[in-house]
């Protein structure tokens, strides 16, 4: 999950993987896979950064490459 603010300024986490797509338009809008649309006040490359870390951070979790191929 990535922590986002609405433009009302309302904190909420995102689940990542459901993440189909980010834009700014000029307002960032994150696209849902169920076609639901967001806008946050945090800009693309924001979300974005946010997405890798929390991808990283299973990676980490789990070992690089998944859980049994050797570090």
């Amino acid at each position: 999950m990535i922590k986002l603010t609405k433009l009302n300024g309302k904190i909420f986490a995102l689940n990542a993987w459901h993440i189909e797509q980010v834009e700014e338009t000029p307002d960032t809008v994150v696209t849902l896979t169920n076609g639901k649309k967001v806008i946050v006040r945090e800009r693309m490359a924001e979300v974005m950064n946010f997405s890798i870390s929390f991808y990283q951070s299973i990676n980490e979790n789990r070992g690089i490459g998944g859980p049994n191929v050797p570090k």
